[in-house]
C-alpha cells in the first residue's frame, strides 16, 4: 500500500502514524515491520522514529492486525524491583515471554496481566508491558514498562544501544584467548525459518557485535560472561555458535539438548544435570525513565546451572 504523507501529517512519528492509519494493527506490529524493512520511505527502509515531512511517500504491507485478549494467570514471579513506571523481573527458564505460534498459554505476559494493574498497551494485548524479550529457556532479568511513557523511553534506551547488558553462559570447548568480540551480521537463516544466521550479504542482515571473557576454564568446556553489545533476535547463541563455542543444551545452535552428569564425568551415569540452553541475563544497567538515576539489576545464577558449574568442577577442571 502507498500514502503520500499530507501537510497534516507532517512532524508526526512514522509508527505512531501508521498505528493510527492501519486500524486495529497494535504499535508493535507496525514496529515490527518497520524492523524486517517492510515499510519504506521514499524507497528507503526508515527508523520508527522517523519524523514524517510533506510528500514523503509511504510504502507499507497490509499488516495482520488480529489479536486476542489474553486470560490472566497466576504465576508466583520474582520481582527484582518495581515501581510506578517499571519492574524488573527474573525470568524462569522454560517460559515464553509473550504468545507466539505454538506457544499461547504459560507466557509471561499472561502472567504480569495477573500480577500488575497496569502495564504499558504501546505492545498491544499480545505484548503489554513487553520492552525486550529473552528466548523461551533464557533465564535473568527483564525490564517491563507500566505506563506507555516509560515504555517510549525505555526502548529508546536499548535501540541507542545506551544500557548495558551482562549473561553468563556455559558453552562447549575451552578457548585459547581469554577474551575476544564477535562482530558478524546476524540475518534469517536461509532454509530454517526458526533459526538465525551469520549473512553478510543478506540485505536483510543487521549488525551484531558480541564481546565475552573467559570467566572459568574445564576441560572441553568453559563459563563466559557475555556482553552483548547490540540486540539482535538469538545474537549471543548464533555469534557462540560461530566461533565453536555453542551454548550447552542449545536445541537449535548447539548438537544436543541435554547434559548428562555422565556427558561431563565420562562416566555410565545417565542422570540429566541440565535440559535447557545454559545462558542467563544475569545484569541490566539502564537509567529510570522518568528519573534518569542509574539503575542496576541482577539476577542470581539459577539452580540448574550452578549444578552444572560444580559438576564441571569436581570432574573437569583445567
Amino acid at each position: 500500500m502507498r500514502y503520500t504523507v499530507e501537510s497534516a501529517d507532517a512532524g508526526q512519528r512514522l509508527d505512531q502514524f501508521l498505528t493510527r492509519r492501519i486500524k486495529k494493527a497494535s504499535r508493535a506490529q507496525v514496529r515490527e515491520a518497520i524492523d524486517a524493512g517492510q515499510i519504506t520511505v521514499d524507497g528507503e527502509p526508515a527508523k520508527p522514529s522517523h519524523k514524517l515531512r510533506t510528500g514523503d511517500v509511504l510504502d507499507y504491507p497490509q499488516i495482520d492486525a488480529r489479536e486476542e485478549e489474553q486470560t490472566p494467570e497466576e504465576v508466583d514471579l520474582d520481582i527484582l524491583f518495581q515501581d510506578e513506571h517499571l519492574a524488573a523481573i527474573n525470568k524462569p527458564p522454560g517460559m515464553v515471554t509473550h504468545p507466539a505460534k505454538g506457544h499461547w498459554d504459560g507466557t509471561l505476559t499472561a502472567a504480569l496481566i495477573a500480577k500488575f494493574r497496569q502495564l504499558s498497551d504501546i505492545g498491544g494485548t499480545s505484548r503489554p508491558g513487553i520492552v525486550h524479550r529473552l528466548d523461551r529457556d533464557t533465564s535473568g532479568v527483564l525490564v517491563i514498562a507500566k505506563n506507555n511513557e516509560a515504555h517510549e523511553e525505555l526502548s529508546r534506551q536499548f535501540a541507542d544501544r545506551e544500557t548495558e547488558k551482562e549473561y553468563f553462559a556455559i558453552v562447549a570447548n575451552c578457548p585459547d584467548r581469554d577474551r575476544d568480540i564477535i562482530n558478524e551480521p546476524i540475518g534469517p537463516h536461509p532454509r530454517y525459518r526458526e533459526r538465525m544466521s551469520i549473512v553478510r550479504d543478506d540485505p536483510d542482515a543487521k549488525e551484531a557485535q558480541t564481546f565475552y571473557e573467559v570467566d572459568e576454564r574445564f576441560d572441553g568446556f568453559a563459563a563466559f560472561r557475555v556482553f552483548p553489545k547490540t540486540g539482535r533476535t538469538h545474537q549471543i547463541r548464533v555469534h557462540l555458535a560461530h566461533v565453536r563455542h555453542p551454548v550447552l543444551c542449545d536445541r537449535l545452535y548447539g548438537n544436543r539438548a541435554r547434559i548428562s552428569v555422565g556427558d561431563i564425568a565420562r562416566s555410565d551415569d545417565t542422570r540429566a544435570i541440565l535440559t535447557r540452553t545454559a545462558l542467563h541475563a544475569r545484569r541490566l544497567k539502564i537509567k529510570h525513565p522518568v528519573t534518569g538515576e542509574p539503575l542496576e539489576f541482577e539476577a542470581p545464577i539459577p539452580a540448574d546451572i550452578l549444578a552444572t558449574l560444580e559438576c564441571l568442577r569436581k570432574y573437569r577442571s583445567a
